[in-house]
């Protein structure tokens, strides 16, 4: 998909996005070096990827998808997104190189919080592993900046 069939639709991309909507890239692959994602330099249609992903695995676990910003996500409160609200207020390493994504022009991250999002995006993954507490008060879309802000502080003590 091109810049230009992006944004001839004009909408927002979501860097977590849903494998099966209909207009599903995928962004990047996890690698196994810390499953942080390795974004590809053109996005591939989820549809071409999806079939040969085994049966065995889940796809979110191994790729990460962007589709269409939607109205009716879980996340969603009026035009902003409380995903990256959420990932922004996480501790990132500042130092961390701001990875090289074909999305951005058109992604709602980079438009809401602009490089905060982008610095944290490659350590998130789309479906929550057990055992991930950090991932799992992220994508609750209940989840509170004081909650949030309580678990870091005290990770931040351990």
């Amino acid at each position: 998909m091109s810049t230009a069939d992006r944004s001839e639709t004009g909408r927002t991309w979501c860097p977590s996005g849903k494998a099966d909507a209909p207009e599903s890239v995928v962004l990047g692959v996890r690698s196994g070096q810390g499953g942080e994602v390795v974004y590809l330099a053109d996005p591939v249609p989820a549809g071409d990827v999806l079939p040969v992903v085994p049966k065995d695995v889940e796809p979110t676990r191994v790729l990460r998808f962007a589709s269409h910003c939607v109205s009716n996500c879980l996340h969603r409160r009026g035009h902003d997104c409380t995903l990256v609200e959420r990932v922004a207020a996480t501790p990132a390493d500042e130092s961390r190189n701001v990875p090289r994504c074909h999305l951005r022009a058109h992604c709602k991250w980079w438009v809401q919080v602009g490089v905060d999002g982008c610095r944290r995006c490659p350590a998130l993954a789309t479906a929550v592993v057990e055992g991930d507490d950090l991932g799992a008060l992220i994508a609750d879309p209940a989840t509170t900046m004081e909650q949030l802000d309580a678990w870091v502080a005290e990770a931040a003590r351990t």
